[in-house]
């Protein structure tokens, strides 16, 4: 019995295309405005889709400033997008934590929304494991309009007071949710 080419074509692509969306990346849509004005500027109906690098942060290679894909420590099963501003060793002035001070713990990071005030991130539920990180924002793909690369930045007013270790070490592998929440903060 001869299978139709069709048949082999989708028996090869299947297993091609979930490695490629598991090991490299894919792209998503972040909704919300938790990450203005680096994502959704002018919170108008059309959103962002960024390209998601898993690639880019299978050894946990994370920076200072990097937009990160990661599960939501308050909710599993939800994703969300928010920058780097601390690494591990860093002392962060918090906005609204408990204490006005925190250290990084090793194998975490301090993850901030771009829209201070309007994001629910590590101001709200602490330091983040390195672990629950999936992939790194590398580029806005669709409105056209929008098409650039992120950068790695983290805003003036966000610096560390001080700096500690840059060197990172943990894995994860989840599935990719192509709907990135910005989570914004609860009125």
């Amino acid at each position: 019995m001869r299978i139709p080419l069709f048949f082999k074509s989708l028996l090869l692509s299947i297993p091609v295309g979930v490695t490629f969306f598991d090991c490299v990346g894919y792209v998503a849509r972040v909704e919300g405005i938790s990450m203005q004005p680096a994502l959704n500027p002018d919170g108008s109906p059309v959103t962002d889709y960024v390209f998601l690098s898993r690639w880019a942060v299978r050894n946990m290679e994370v920076d200072r400033g990097d937009v990160v894909s990661l599960v939501s420590p308050k909710d599993p099963g939800q994703k969300i997008i928010k920058r780097v501003v601390g690494l591990q060793g860093d002392i962060i002035s918090t906005l609204g934590y408990k204490v006005p001070y925190v250290k990084v713990p090793e194998g975490h990071c301090w993850i901030e929304g771009d829209h201070t005030g309007n994001s629910l991130d590590s101001n709200s539920f602490g330091p983040v494991s390195l672990g629950l990180i999936t992939a790194r924002a590398t580029q806005i793909v669709w409105p056209p309009s929008r098409w650039q690369s992120l950068h790695s930045n983290v805003p003036k007013t966000r610096h560390p007071i001080s700096l500690g270790k840059s060197t990172n070490s943990s894995s994860s592998n989840s599935a990719p949710n192509p709907i990135l929440q910005a989570q914004e903060k609860p009125s």
